[in-house]
C-alpha cells in the first residue's frame, strides 16, 4: 500500500494494521522519518516537497516488488508527504512485516535507501528568507547502490 499525501500520519495505526496482517507474521520493522533544522542550509525552518503524480507510485510499488523478490515480505506500507512541512514534522513512514525479523529489518531498510533516490521527489529548504532546492547525496547513492 502506498500513500503519497499532504496530511500526517498515525504511526501507530499504521504499525498496527501491519501487525494484523494475518498468520505467519512474526515481525514488523517500521522507520519514520522527520523534518530537521539543517540539511544543505543551517538553519532551515521548513521543507516543501513535491512529486511525480502516478510515476511516484509506481516507482515505490517497483521498490515493494524487488524487496519482495530478495526477502520474505508479507505486507508493505510507504507513506510520504508533499506539501509544506515544519520541523518535526513526519516526512516518511515504511513498514515492513515479514516471518522474521532479519527480512523485515533488510526490506525496510532496502525500500527506504531505494526510495530516497529512485522515487522522483524534489525537496526545497527554506529558511528564514531563502529557499534551496536539494539535491541528490553521495552518502543516499552509495547506501543505494550498496544493495546491488
Amino acid at each position: 500500500m502506498i500513500s503519497i499525501q499532504t496530511e500526517d500520519f498515525d504511526v501507530g495505526a499504521e504499525y498496527e494494521a501491519l501487525r494484523a496482517s494475518g498468520s505467519g507474521t512474526g515481525a514488523v520493522a517500521t522507520f519514520s522519518g522527520l523534518v530537521r533544522d539543517s540539511g544543505d542550509l543551517s538553519g532551515v525552518t521548513g521543507l516543501f516537497l513535491e512529486h511525480y503524480p502516478g510515476m511516484t507510485e509506481q516507482v515505490i510499488q517497483g521498490l515493494i516488488d524487488s524487496a519482495s523478490q530478495r526477502w520474505d515480505v508479507r505486507k508493505a506500507r510507504v507513506i510520504h508527504r508533499v506539501g509544506r512541512l515544519a520541523l518535526s514534522d513526519q516526512i516518511v513512514f515504511v513498514g515492513v512485516c515479514s516471518a522474521h525479523r532479519g527480512d523485515a529489518f533488510a526490506a525496510c531498510e532496502f525500500i527506504m535507501d531505494a526510495l530516497k533516490t529512485s522515487a522522483p521527489f524534489w525537496k526545497k529548504e527554506i529558511t528564514g528568507d531563502t529557499e534551496h532546492w536539494v539535491e541528490q547525496k553521495d552518502s543516499d547513492l552509495d547506501r543505494s547502490r550498496a544493495w546491488k
